[in-house]
């Protein structure tokens, strides 16, 4: 009986340690890019959690995914950001255009997705660097998109 007890006292012990290292499990999220809106616009997710994006572009215009922090201005227009959720390690993507560039200078990581009709997917892991809220735009026409409401939300929890 004190070997019953002992052995599902350990079964539970390594039952409950296994639960706390293990990763949260994957998310992916269907995002629906139109003029000029992301559906859904809110994202929560987990550090250590595998994220994958699945973008649909259902608008007639080219439509472009950025993830970062404080928007910044060119020319009076908003035109990427100042802060890259991928300035240490870049997302797999599959289908759009993957770029890190615009214009000659770093704006962060985006995907454009070239007319209504096409996808891309993009996935990678959350880690500890990317806690707390992003914001998810979309720069295209030299930040119009953007301006008529082409953001939403994304929020990194521990």
């Amino acid at each position: 009986m004190k070997r019953l007890l002992f052995f599902s006292a350990l079964a539970f012990a390594a039952l409950a340690l296994s639960a706390c290292s293990s990763a949260p499990p994957p998310a992916e999220f269907t995002v629906e890019m139109t003029e000029f809106a992301f559906t859904p616009n809110e994202f929560e997710v987990q550090v250590g959690q595998e994220v994958t994006f699945h973008l649909a572009n259902h608008g007639a215009l080219e439509h472009e995914f950025m993830i970062g922090r404080s928007p910044m201005m060119m020319d009076s227009m908003p035109g990427g950001y100042e802060h890259n959720m991928f300035e240490h390690d870049e997302p797999m993507v599959m289908g759009g255009e993957a770029h890190h560039e615009m214009g000659g200078m770093d704006h962060g990581f985006m995907v454009a997705i070239p007319r209504g009709g096409d996808d891309a997917t993009i996935t990678f892991t959350v880690t500890e660097d990317m806690i707390g809220e992003w914001e998810i735009g979309c720069f295209t026409d030299g930040g119009s998109h953007y301006d008529q409401g082409m953001h939403g939300t994304l929020i990194v929890n521990p």
